[in-house]
C-alpha cells in the first residue's frame, strides 16, 4: 500500500476509532484518523492511580471518557474539516449528536471566520436510536476540582471557596510552570493532568492543515470531568466571568466569540449533558458567572498574594509561538485589558509595579485600547471584558488626578469619552452580581456577600 500521505482538500471523513482508559496507571489514550490514514493518537494521564471504583462509578468513568473522546476530537478534525463523521467506538444517542454539533459550531466559529469556511449545517454527528437512559447519582463527596489558569480570574475562585470553607483541589492540564507557580502559591492540593496531542497533527501543520483557535476550554472541561469521576469529586469549577458570553461583532458576518466554550451557553448545555449522561449529582459551573471582568479584577485586587506570580497575558501558554521574557508582554490584548480593569482598584505604584510598565502611558498601544473599547474596531479575538466595560474602566480613570494625565487616559478624555452617553461611563452597574448563573443555592449564599461588596 502506498504512504498516505495529509492531503487536506482530499479528506473525506473523520474517525472517532476508539477511547480508553486504564484505571491501574490513570493513562489515557485518544485515537482518531481521516479516512484510512495513519492513527492519530492523544495521551493523557490522571493522576492518583489505582483508581478503584465500584460498577456505578466505573460506567460513569465510561461515559465521562466517552465524552471526552468525542469533544477533544475537535484539536484534530480542525485539520481537514471533513463533511463526514464516523464514531466507530461507541454509538451516541441524539441528544448527545445535538450537542456536539453545537460545541463543534459554536467553538470552531473564530477558526471557520479566519480560514473562511462555512460550518454551520455541515456537521452532522451519527445518532442511533432514542435518548439513552439517564445517569444515576454517584453520591460525590461536596468538594471541588477547581480548574487554575494561571490568571485572575481563577485566584479570586479560589480564595472565594478557600473563604466559604470549600474543600476544593486546583488542577490543570498541560505543563506550564507558570500555572504551577500559581497552584502552588494556593496551599491547596493540586493535580496536574498530562496531555500530549498526537504528534502527527504538527506534521499535518506543516502539510497545509487548516489551523487557528479551537474550544480549549470545552476539551479542559471534559477532562476535569473525567478527573473528577475518578477522583470521588462532585464539582468541577471553572472562573469564567459573564463577559465571555459576549463575542466580537464583526461587519458583514455578526458575532463571532472567541471564548464561545467560557460563555454561559456553554456551560449550561455542557452541564446538562454530564449530569445526563454521566452522573445525576456531577456538577459543572462557573463561580464567576454572576460577575462582570471588572467586578473579579476588584475582588483579585484585594488580596496581593500572587502579585509577584500570576499572569493573564495568552503568550505564555502558546504551544509554539515565541513567549514573552517577563510574566507579561505589554501589546496584547489581554496584557492591555487585565492592566486596564485592574487600574480602577488597584494602587498605580502595585499595578505598575506588576506589569514592569504603565501601559496607559504609552502612545504606540492607542489602537490595542481602542480595540478594547469596541473604538474604531471590533472587540479582540481574545478573552477580555465588553467594550463597555472598557470604555467606563477609562471613563474612571479620566477623572482621577493620580491617572488622567497618562497620555491613553488624556487622549481618552480629549477625543473619545464627548461622543459617549454618560450611562456607558458608569462603573457601578458593571460591578453588580448578576442573578444568571448555575452556582449551587448553599454555596452561592456563603460566596455572593464577598462578591457584592
Amino acid at each position: 500500500m502506498a504512504e498516505w500521505r495529509f492531503r487536506r482538500e482530499a479528506i473525506e471523513c473523520f474517525r472517532f476509532v476508539r477511547a480508553a482508559l486504564d484505571v491501574a496507571s490513570g493513562e489515557v489514550e485518544l485515537v482518531y484518523a481521516f479516512d484510512d490514514g495513519p492513527e492519530l493518537v492523544e495521551r493523557l494521564r490522571v493522576p492518583g492511580a489505582p483508581f478503584v471504583l465500584d460498577p456505578p462509578r466505573r460506567h460513569a468513568a465510561e461515559r465521562a471518557l466517552q465524552l471526552l473522546h468525542l469533544i477533544a476530537g475537535v484539536s484534530y478534525y480542525k485539520a481537514a474539516v471533513p463533511s463526514s463523521l464516523r464514531i466507530e467506538a461507541s454509538a451516541i444517542d441524539p441528544p448527545t449528536a445535538r450537542f456536539l454539533e453545537q460545541v463543534y459550531e459554536n467553538g470552531l466559529g473564530e477558526f471557520a471566520h479566519r480560514n473562511g469556511l462555512a460550518l454551520r449545517g455541515r456537521l452532522h454527528f451519527p445518532a442511533a436510536g432514542d435518548a439513552g437512559p439517564p445517569a444515576g447519582r454517584l453520591e460525590l463527596a461536596e468538594s471541588a476540582l477547581v480548574a487554575i489558569g494561571g490568571g485572575k480570574d481563577s485566584l479570586v475562585s479560589i480564595e472565594a471557596l478557600r473563604q466559604a470553607g470549600v474543600e476544593q483541589t486546583v488542577a490543570w492540564v498541560g505543563q506550564a510552570p507558570l500555572i504551577r507557580a500559581c497552584a502552588e502559591r494556593t496551599g491547596l492540593p493540586m493535580l496536574r493532568i498530562e496531555r500530549h496531542l498526537a504528534p502527527e497533527l504538527f506534521e499535518f501543520n506543516r502539510q497545509g492543515a487548516y489551523n487557528g483557535h479551537i474550544p480549549v476550554t470545552a476539551i479542559n472541561s471534559a477532562i476535569l470531568v473525567l478527573a473528577a469521576v475518578l477522583h470521588g469529586r462532585g464539582w468541577v469549577v471553572f472562573s469564567n466571568e459573564r463577559s465571555a458570553s459576549f463575542g466580537s461583532l464583526i461587519p458583514g458576518t455578526g458575532e463571532v466569540n472567541h471564548q464561545w466554550s467560557k460563555g454561559w451557553a456553554f456551560e449550561c448545555a455542557f452541564a446538562a449533558e454530564v449530569r445526563r449522561t454521566v452522573a445525576a449529582d456531577l456538577g459543572y459551573f462557573s463561580l464567576l458567572r454572576p460577575l462582570s471582568e471588572l467586578a473579579v479584577a476588584r475582588q483579585f485586587a484585594r488580596t496581593q498574594r500572587y502579585d509577584d506570580c500570576f499572569s493573564s497575558c495568552n503568550r505564555n501558554f502558546h504551544l509554539l509561538a515565541e513567549r514573552p521574557t517577563g510574566r507579561w508582554c505589554g501589546v496584547c490584548p489581554k496584557c492591555q485589558f487585565v492592566f486596564l480593569a485592574l487600574a480602577p482598584f488597584m494602587s498605580k505604584p502595585r499595578l505598575v509595579g506588576i506589569f514592569g510598565r504603565n501601559l496607559l502611558d504609552e502612545p504606540a498601544l492607542a489602537p490595542g485600547f481602542d480595540a478594547l473599547m469596541e473604538y474604531r474596531d471590533h472587540k479582540p479575538f481574545e478573552c477580555v471584558g465588553e467594550g463597555r466595560e472598557s470604555r467606563a474602566a477609562m471613563a474612571f480613570l479620566a477623572g482621577s488626578a493620580v491617572w488622567r494625565e497618562d497620555a491613553l487616559v488624556a487622549r481618552f478624555a480629549r477625543e473619545i469619552l464627548p461622543q459617549l452617553d454618560p450611562a456607558e461611563c458608569d462603573l457601578a452597574p458593571l460591578l453588580e452580581p448578576a442573578s444568571e448563573h448555575a452556582i449551587p443555592p448553599r454555596l452561592w449564599e456563603r460566596v455572593r456577600a464577598a462578591f457584592g461588596a
